[in-house]
């Protein structure tokens, strides 16, 4: 039996995980044995907690990205294969690139008698696609920039998600503008918040391409350096209960205000709480912006487990400093106590991919 295996990509804040998810409960519903791979810098990751909740087959790849880490993730496929996996979703860290080269290609030499790789996908949030546009066209080119561009360049599927958070006019003029940059792509719209994500399941294999987006990977490095990473473990009580929402929505709305006042680029910050009464799950992808409350259980508990992963374009140590006031804070607005384990923020290392076959 060939098992497919699906390479999503994309930036920070996308909604990627969100996709996997979706995608997984409409394969289940078309008769598939779907499993998640979830990937990231660190440990302690918000995007596994909530893989778990659409399906039972999940692992995850910690540490550095699938391109570094390549021999975890083949032994992840592996053994989601020997569970009854038929489908594998793969989700890349995002601020991860090259993969057309460090994992499509060594996946099709190396597993290619038993793996179907589906086409290499990028997510895309409108908004952020705006901003960066923007940095393109004014010559601002930075090194995130550089990054986010070379993300697209690469893809076989340009996801273009949150359709269902954009005014129509903001949607036709991107994809629109991504259709006249990224021509060898094919670009989709859809809402993964929705769960109609059909528009992502139905494309066959994709032929290699004979050349590849040039890649500068010093600039590589350095847009991953920009940002600093912190997962961090807290378990907040309070004897006479509490309600897990109103306590994320503080820390988040704490952090984002302390990242609007800093002029920090937020890549993504997300909450989960974990508890006897269920699971409870926050966003935030811009300095100032909304806080979204994606799974909120309503029931007041005397203890819960919280997940804060954030990728924030700060100073590690500053980046320590903002969450630990925003964590006093939520205690201080719903008299909780919290312990965090003693996680520090860090940079991320130079991408050294464990293969890498150029086109050709």
């Amino acid at each position: 039996m060939m098992v497919w295996f699906h390479p999503v990509n994309g930036f920070l804040g996308a909604g990627k995980t969100t996709t996997l998810l979706a995608a997984a409960r409409t394969l289940r519903e078309r008769g598939h044995r779907p499993a998640i791979i979830t990937n990231d810098q660190g440990t302690d990751l918000v995007d596994t907690v909530l893989a778990r909740t659409a399906t039972d087959r999940v692992a995850e790849v910690t540490g550095g990205c699938f391109c570094c880490r390549f021999e975890d993730l083949a032994a992840a496929v592996t053994s989601l294969v020997e569970a009854g996996a038929d489908v594998v979703l793969a989700e890349s860290v995002g601020s991860c690139t090259d993969l057309r080269a460090t994992v499509v290609r060594p996946l099709r030499r190396e597993y290619g008698d038993k793996l179907r790789v589906g086409p290499l996908t990028a997510v895309v949030d409108p908004d952020r696609y705006r901003l960066f546009a923007r940095a393109w066209d004014l010559a601002a080119d930075s090194d995130l920039a550089y990054l986010y561009h070379h993300q697209l360049a690469e893809a076989d599927v340009i996801a273009v998600n949150k359709i269902d958070t954009v005014a129509p006019a903001l949607l036709t003029a991107v994809t629109a503008d991504l259709a006249v940059r990224f021509p060898m792509a094919t670009v989709v719209t859809y809402s993964a918040r929705s769960g109609d994500v059909d528009a992502l399941l139905d494309f066959a294999e994709q032929p290699d391409r004979s050349t590849d987006a040039e890649l500068d990977y010093d600039r590589y490095a350095a847009a991953e350096a920009e940002l600093a990473w912190l997962n961090l473990a807290v378990t907040v009580t309070r004897p006479g209960g509490f309600q897990p929402a109103a306590w994320a929505r503080t820390l988040l709305e704490t952090f984002s205000l302390a990242c609007a006042e800093s002029d920090s680029t937020v890549g993504h910050a997300k909450l989960s709480m974990a508890d006897s009464a269920g699971l409870t799950k926050a966003s935030l992808t811009a300095a100032g912006g909304p806080v979204r409350l994606d799974v909120v259980q309503p029931d007041a508990v005397t203890s819960s487990r919280a997940m804060v992963n954030v990728r924030v374009a700060m100073p590690p140590a500053d980046l320590d400093q903002a969450v630990a006031a925003a964590i006093a804070a939520a205690d201080t607005s719903c008299d909780t106590v919290s312990a965090a384990e003693h996680n520090r923020a860090f940079r991320p290392s130079y991408p050294r991919p464990t293969h890498r076959m150029p086109a050709g």
